[in-house]
């Protein structure tokens, strides 16, 4: 079912020390320093490359990483001396103490490779992992891997007799995507010439981000991609429980492929995944409360009226005053009812006063108030295209849900698709994509149909937040160089807490909140990289 990469002998040899295994789309990372585990992920994000392909072309030979002079050091030692070792003092913690903390200070570099986009959802779903996913905006989805474009053939397609027109209406969307592209590119070209001071590298990258960002509505939620991820053994149990019990058969697959390499590395902290009255209640109980609830939804009625792109549901009219007073407590020896009745008593200036202290004099978006800003939250319902839902959906800390992909919705469709004359392309994919879609959950159900939906679709999702994650996501996602769309939801969720809630003083607070329109954003960030990789002597990249 999956690509499985060539190597050549000596390839092979050397990927051995560093990977846990090479033919598979799960490993794990061994046997290398943190800092290059983190840099290798790191540099994941942004090209086309696998995780072993990427050491072998990128790391290895890199004497500043230092990988030759680790290998010297390994020698002869053997590793599953001193694993057994930890095992069985985790072993012994676990059951005679039964405390599952000590699953938090074992980690692993796991990466998962030719994942779809359905499933990139269900493993970044955690809260306590980091996750580096594979961006949209720097390689183009116009290379095969292997016999086919990179896309996750369902299983349940093929027990439902689909797999040939499955096929087809993927290998259209990715011929028609890299159609499009191929028309956006020299369309960006003309209308953002180079400057005088941009290399080729610079220029090139921020117009292959742009064509990128506006054809990426015509890839399929199948559409596959690298990830990786870093977690504690209790991260990763509770991530596959929640696999086991999901209901594509491609997350419960993946999930036995994680399982697998994991007990290569951490076998202690997973050891109850797959025990029956263990791990396997634990999955029941998820999979028994997925049924019912479905079973209540149908009940309910499924027929959505028309709203605006993103609504604000609900907030506390209270808010600015239990801030005022959750500032305090920290500072002071009160209850925090009697802050509430000190901050009362106060004048509206003065409550404001107090709120701007402990802002206090932010010089870059990074400088955050203190936990008094999550005194008070905001719950916005958003409907946006998929893409945007990816990006968005990453920001784990708050209380995000969203619901299955869809056509229902609608589409977007870019200006630029238009402006180079695509958009008959465009509406076509997207139609025939909503009637293969109808045939597929016919055929199967909604959930696996999701596979067939372009990214260009409409998801509804809510973002649940206090004010202080307000701060990180509405300025992180507001700035110059993040994608129009995003930036135009978070200006509105930043009017909204202004205007309907009536928290003036924490959105003016919120002073990194960019509310500018700009046409070639990425240019100014990528221009900032390269002073940074001048000023540490780093060569410019190859385009």
């Amino acid at each position: 079912m999956y690509y499985e990469e060539p190597f050549t002998q000596d390839e092979r040899a050397v990927l051995a020390r560093y990977f846990t295994n090479l033919d598979k789309p799960v490993f794990a990372l061994i046997n290398l320093p943190e800092v290059v585990k983190g840099a290798l992920f790191a540099r994941y994000s942004r090209t086309h490359k696998s995780a072993r392909r990427l050491f072998l072309d990128e790391f290895l030979i890199d004497a500043d990483l230092g990988i030759a002079s680790i290998a010297q050091q390994l020698g002869t030692d053997d590793r599953l001396v001193s694993t057994e070792r930890a095992e069985a003092l985790y072993n012994r913690v676990f059951s005679e103490y039964g405390d599952d903390s000590v699953a938090q200070l074992g980690g692993v570099h796991l990466a998962c490779e030719q994942a779809s986009n359905l499933l990139t959802k269900v493993l970044e779903r955690g809260r306590l992992a980091a996750y580096l996913e594979q961006s949209t905006r720097y390689i183009y989805y116009d290379r095969p891997l292997g016999d086919r474009y990179r896309y996750f053939v369902p299983p349940e397609l093929l027990t439902a007799g689909l797999e040939t027109e499955y096929r087809q209406n993927m290998d259209y969307l990715f011929e028609t995507y890299t159609t499009v592209v191929g028309q956006l590119v020299p369309y960006f070209e003309s209308a953002f010439p180079q400057g005088p001071d941009d290399s080729d590298f610079i220029w090139k990258s921020t117009i292959r981000a742009k064509a990128c960002d506006a054809a990426r509505g015509l890839l399929p939620a199948a559409t596959t991609s690298n990830l990786g991820i870093y977690g504690t053994g209790q991260a990763y149990e509770s991530l596959l429980l929640r696999m086991r019990a999901h209901p594509l058969a491609e997350a419960r697959d993946y999930s036995n492929l994680m399982l697998d390499e994991l007990r290569k590395v951490i076998p202690a902290f997973v050891k109850r995944v797959d025990v029956a009255e263990r791990g396997g209640v634990w999955s029941q109980y998820f999979s028994d409360i997925a049924e019912r609830m479905s079973r209540h939804a149908t009940e309910v009625g499924n027929e959505p009226a028309a709203r605006p792109e993103v609504i604000l549901t609900d907030w506390d009219p209270d808010g600015e005053r239990k801030v005022a007073a959750a500032a305090l407590y920290a500072y002071s020896d009160l209850a925090d009812d009697q802050l509430l009745d000190a901050v009362d008593r106060l004048s509206p200036a003065r409550r404001t006063e107090l709120i701007r202290s402990y802002v206090g004099d932010r010089t870059n978006r990074r400088h955050k108030p203190g936990r008094g800003m999550e005194r008070t939250g905001y719950r916005f319902d958003i409907l946006c295209d998929y893409g945007i839902f990816r990006d968005l959906q990453r920001h784990r800390l708050m209380t995000l849900d969203w619901q299955q992909l869809g056509t229902r919705h609608g589409y977007i469709a870019p200006e630029a698709v238009t402006a180079v004359g695509a958009a008959p392309l465009w509406d076509e994919a997207m139609t025939r994509a909503a009637q293969f879609h109808s045939l597929a959950a016919e055929r199967t159900n909604t959930t696996v149909a999701q596979y067939l939906v372009p990214f260009g679709y409409r998801i509804r999702f809510y973002m649940d937040l206090n004010a202080r994650e307000a701060f990180h996501l509405i300025e992180l996602r507001t700035t110059p160089g993040g994608h129009p769309d995003y930036r135009r939801i978070c200006q509105e969720m930043h009017r909204l807490i202004r205007d309907q809630a009536n928290h003036h003083t924490i959105a003016d607070a919120m002073t990194y909140v960019d509310h500018n329109d700009y046409e070639l954003a990425r240019l100014e960030s990528e221009r900032r990289s390269a002073t940074k990789r001048r000023a540490a002597g780093i060569p410019e990249p190859v385009v």
